[in-house]
C-alpha cells in the first residue's frame, strides 16, 4: 500500500519566491541532497510594467522545480487529470513523422512482407507501451519525475546510471526526429538544405521546452489534430502504391530472424517512454487512481503508434517496386514519406511541411524530460535550472544530427535497438520491487532525497549489470553480434534477454540485501 506525505501528517508549506524546496532536516540526509530554486510560486510585488509582466510569464508559464518532489499543495486539480487529457497528451506526442519512417525499416531493410512487418510492428510496440503505462501510474502517487522515483527502485548511486542512460536515450530520440524534420523540409523545398531544416525543427523544440510543463502540456494535447489529418492524407494518395503481395526475403530461419530483430526495434521506440512516463502526471492528485493515467497513456500510446507504423510499413513495401519510391528512398525515410504525398501536387506539400513540423511534438517530451533529469546527478548540477539543461541538449543533440544527417536508418537500426535494453532491464526490476518487496513496507516518497532511508542498491546494481551481459550476448548490430545472436539467425535478442536475466537475480538479491542491510 502506498504511504503518502498526507496520510504521515507531512504538509509541505507555501513557498515564497526564491525559497529553497527541500524537505525537512533528516539525521539521514545526504549532504550531496539537490536543492531547487523555486520560481512558481507567488511573485513579489512588482514596480512597473515590465516587472508585472515578466513575473506573469514566470508564474504562469516558467517551471523551474526540477527534480525535487512535487507537495500536495502544488497540484493540479482532480477536474484538470482527466482521462481524455491523459489519451490526447501521448496520442499528440507520439503520432509523429519519426514512427512511419520507423515502420519503413520493416519492408525496405529487413525485408519482410506488408502482413509480416504490419503483424510484428503492431504487436512489438505492446509490450513497450504496456511499461510506459506501468511508469506513468507512479507520477500522481509519488509526485516524483521518473528518474527520481527511480531511487526507490535502484538504489541511491545505480539511479544515476540510470540518469545518465535515460539522458542519451532522450537525446537520441530527439536526434532521430531532427534529421526526420530535416530530410522532409528538404524534399518539400529542394533549395532548402537539410542543415536547415534540422535547424527549424530543434528552434521550434527550444521555444516550447523553455517555457516548462504548462504550455508543453496545453500543446501537446493539441498537437494530435493537424497530424492525424494530414496522415489519413497520406494513407489515401499513398494507400494506391502500398505493395501487399511482396513476400518477406530470405528462407525460414532469416525472416523469423528479421521478425524478432524488428519487433524488438519497434518495442524499443515504444519502451522508450517509460524513463519519462511518471514525469507528466506529478502535478496531479496523489489519491488519482492508478488505472486512470495507466490506461488512456496505454491506449494513446498504442493507437498512435500502430497507425504510424502501418503508414510507414506500407510506405516500405513500395520501395522495392515502385521506381519513384526507390529513388526517394535513397534520400533518406523522410524524403520517401514526402513522396507518399506527390500524387496531390501543392496540397500534398503542404500536407508535408505539416507533418514535417509535427515532430516538434515528439520532440519537445524527450527534451523537457532531459533537463530535468540530469539535475539528480547531484553536486553543482542539483542547482542547474531546467532551461541551461534543455538548451545544452539541443545544442548537442543538433549538432549530432547535423553530422548523422545521411545515416538515419543506421542510426534507427542500431541506436534505436540499444536504446531499449536499459530500459527493459530497469522495468524488471522495478516490477520486482513493487509487486513482491514493497506489498507490505509500501512507499515513503517524502524520503526522495533522504540517502540513507533508500534501498542500498546492491541488489539492483547487480541485477542491472546482469541484464546488461544478457542483452550484449543477444544483440545484432552493425558493430557487434553477440554469441547468443549468431545461433539464432543474427536476430536481437538483447531486450529478451536483458529483461530475463535482471528479473531472475534480481528477487534473491533483493531478499539478502533487505535480510543483511534492512533497506
Amino acid at each position: 500500500m502506498d504511504v503518502d506525505a498526507e496520510k504521515r501528517g507531512y504538509v509541505p508549506k507555501p513557498l515564497e519566491t526564491g525559497a529553497e524546496l527541500a524537505p525537512s532536516p533528516s539525521s539521514h540526509s545526504s549532504a550531496c541532497q539537490p536543492t531547487v530554486i523555486d520560481l512558481s510560486s507567488a511573485p513579489r510585488p512588482a514596480t512597473s510594467l515590465a516587472t508585472r509582466l515578466w513575473n506573469s510569464i514566470i508564474t504562469t508559464n516558467f517551471e523551474s522545480r526540477g527534480i525535487a518532489r512535487v507537495p500536495e499543495t502544488a497540484r493540479h486539480p482532480a477536474t484538470a487529470h482527466t482521462l481524455g487529457r491523459t489519451f490526447r497528451l501521448w496520442f499528440g506526442i507520439n503520432l509523429a513523422a519519426n514512427n512511419i519512417t520507423l515502420g519503413i525499416l520493416g519492408p525496405a531493410t529487413f525485408g519482410l512482407s506488408f502482413r509480416d512487418a504490419a503483424l510484428t510492428a503492431a504487436l512489438g510496440v505492446l509490450p513497450g507501451c504496456a511499461a510506459v503505462a506501468y511508469t506513468a501510474s507512479f507520477g500522481p502517487r509519488s509526485g516524483l519525475r521518473t528518474v527520481v522515483a527511480a531511487r526507490f527502485i535502484m538504489g541511491w548511486w545505480p539511479a544515476r546510471l540510470v540518469v545518465i542512460l535515460n539522458g542519451v536515450v532522450m537525446l537520441g530520440y530527439a536526434l532521430i526526429d531532427c534529421v526526420v524534420g530535416g530530410q522532409m523540409l528538404a524534399a518539400v523545398a529542394p533549395g532548402l538544405s537539410v542543415v536547415v531544416g534540422i535547424i527549424i525543427i530543434a528552434l521550434l523544440t527550444a521555444a516550447i521546452t523553455t517555457l516548462g510543463f504548462a504550455p508543453f502540456a496545453r500543446f501537446e494535447t493539441h498537437a494530435w489534430i493537424p497530424q492525424l489529418f494530414v496522415f489519413a492524407v497520406l494513407a489515401g494518395s499513398a494507400g494506391p502504391r502500398f505493395d501487399l503481395s511482396a513476400p518477406s526475403i530470405g528462407d525460414a530461419r532469416t525472416v523469423r530472424a528479421n521478425r524478432a530483430s524488428f519487433f524488438s526495434i519497434c518495442l524499443a521506440a515504444a519502451i522508450t517512454y517509460a524513463g519519462v512516463g511518471a514525469d507528466y502526471f506529478v502535478y496531479a492528485p496523489a489519491r488519482t487512481p492508478r488505472w486512470r493515467t495507466a490506461l488512456p497513456t496505454f491506449a494513446g500510446l498504442a493507437l498512435s503508434f500502430a497507425f504510424a507504423l502501418l503508414l510507414g510499413v506500407g510506405l516500405g513495401s513500395g520501395v522495392a517496386s515502385d521506381p519513384g519510391w526507390t529513388a526517394a528512398h535513397d534520400h533518406g525515410p523522410g524524403a520517401l514519406l514526402v513522396e507518399g504525398f506527390s500524387p496531390l501536387g501543392d496540397f500534398g506539400r503542404a500536407c508535408a511541411i505539416i507533418a514535417a513540423l509535427g515532430l516538434v511534438a515528439n520532440t519537445v517530451a524527450p527534451t523537457y524530460s532531459a533537463g530535468i533529469g540530469w539535475q539528480m546527478l547531484g553536486g553543482p548540477l542539483a542547482r542547474v535550472p531546467r532551461v541551461v539543461f534543455n538548451g545544452i541538449g539541443i545544442v548537442v543533440y543538433t549538432v549530432c544530427a547535423l553530422a548523422g544527417r545521411g545515416r538515419l536508418a543506421e542510426i534507427f537500426e542500431n541506436f534505436l535497438a540499444l536504446m531499449g535494453y536499459f530500459v527493459v532491464i530497469l522495468i524488471a526490476i522495478w516490477i520486482w520491487e513493487h509487486g513482491l518487496f514493497r506489498r507490505r513496507r509500501g512507499w515513503r516518497w517524502e524520503d526522495w532525497s533522504d540517502k540513507a532511508a533508500l534501498p542500498a542498491g546492491w541488489a539492483a546494481g547487480t541485477a542491472f549489470l546482469v541484464g546488461w551481459v544478457g542483452a550484449v550476448l543477444g544483440m545484432s548490430q552493425v558493430w557487434f553480434v553477440g554469441p547468443i545472436s549468431k545461433l539464432a539467425a543474427g536476430a536481437d535478442l538483447g531486450n529478451y534477454l536483458g529483461f530475463s536475466w535482471a528479473a531472475l537475480v534480481f528477487p534473491p538479491l533483493r531478499w539478502l540485501e533487505l535480510k543483511y542491510l534492512g533497506r
